[in-house]
């Protein structure tokens, strides 16, 4: 990733442990939330760490992104899906081919939190 100069040092460490971060991006409409939800994969070395009790680092993981849109009303209950839309999604090989689809998505890094800091439903 450059050095990883491009992401703060918390978020990189999450992205190579394997942990999910989400980006609150502009929605279509004013009554839609939008979010970009980056989700390292997941391999076997992944699996046996978990079930020794511990997180593998891999600065060499892929990555799938998602582009989803909601709709305003229902983004904080149990039916945050209905309506919902994907609006695009890819895959990344490794860290500097996610760097290549979030500035083409016009998403930078630093936009990027833990999920549970976010209103992402998901």
């Amino acid at each position: 990733m450059n050095g990883g100069s491009d992401w703060p040092t918390d978020k990189l460490t999450a992205l190579r442990l394997g942990r999910r971060l989400v980006a609150e991006v502009p929605a279509s409409r004013p009554d839609r939330r939008a979010f970009v939800d980056i989700r390292p994969t997941q391999s076997r070395p992944d699996a046996q760490a978990r079930a020794e009790g511990w997180v593998r680092s891999d600065p060499e993981r892929g990555f799938r992104l998602e582009h989803w849109e909601y709709d305003r009303r229902c983004i904080d209950g149990f039916d945050y899906d209905i309506g919902a839309a994907l609006v695009r999604s890819a895959d990344a090989t490794d860290e500097s081919e996610l760097l290549t689809v979030l500035d083409a998505w016009g998403v930078r890094p630093d936009r990027f939190g833990y999920p549970w800091d976010s209103d992402d439903p998901r």
